[in-house]
């Protein structure tokens, strides 16, 4: 049971990733990096973060502030073309994002106990980072295949391969980031939060 001081200390740690998610949705390099009709996200570092340093629900909770946030955008102010067409449905836009924040959660309290807190941060945020990539290009190729031509202007044989190629262009380097600056970023966190603790 925490304290209500080391409660206060972890609401407004909360409160500052989501503000950070939110600043990172609005300030696009701050967030997204856009290449082509696709962006380079760095937003899954700051939801794998706050999953790591706070717990899995506080991860989800994060997420989903980015997942609600990318889903409006696709609204009112699209980081992409394809944020029109896909991110307009919740499934793509808002549940991938709580999921990178459950993945990165439960799977840091789980590798801790078997292996170094570095390389079980360094897993939990691969695992993060292909949870967001994976769900989100799986679910646009589920959701989208048969209507690829019309939207995408390609053949549907060729939006699979498209895809695949999106996750070596943007999902491996995207894991690879989120394996370096994680456990520099959680592992400060953690310090501070046990030094005051």
């Amino acid at each position: 049971m925490l304290d209500p001081r080391q409660k206060l200390r972890r609401n407004t740690l909360l409160a500052l990733f989501g503000t950070i998610v939110i600043v990172q949705n609005l300030v696009p390099v701050l967030g997204n990096i856009p290449i082509g009709p696709l962006s380079i996200t760095l937003i899954h570092i700051t939801v794998i973060v706050a999953a790591i340093v706070l717990g899995p629900v506080q991860g989800m909770t994060v997420g989903g502030i980015w997942g609600m946030i990318t889903f409006i955008r696709a609204f009112i102010w699209p980081t992409s073309p394809l944020a029109v067409i896909c991110f307009t449905n919740p499934l793509i836009s808002v549940l991938p994002r709580i999921l990178v924040g459950t993945v990165a959660g439960y799977g840091f309290l789980w590798l801790k106990r078997h292996f170094s807190i570095r390389k079980s941060m360094v897993v939990a945020a691969m695992a993060g980072s292909m949870t967001n990539t994976l769900l989100v290009l799986g679910q646009i190729y589920l959701f989208y295949h048969n209507q690829a031509p019309r939207l995408y202007a390609v053949d549907v044989r060729q939006l699979l391969p498209y895809l695949l190629g999106v996750v070596g262009t943007n999902g491996i380097p995207e894991m690879l980031l989120a394996a370096v600056t994680v456990p520099l970023i959680a592992t400060a966190l953690l310090k501070v939060l046990k030094k005051h603790a």
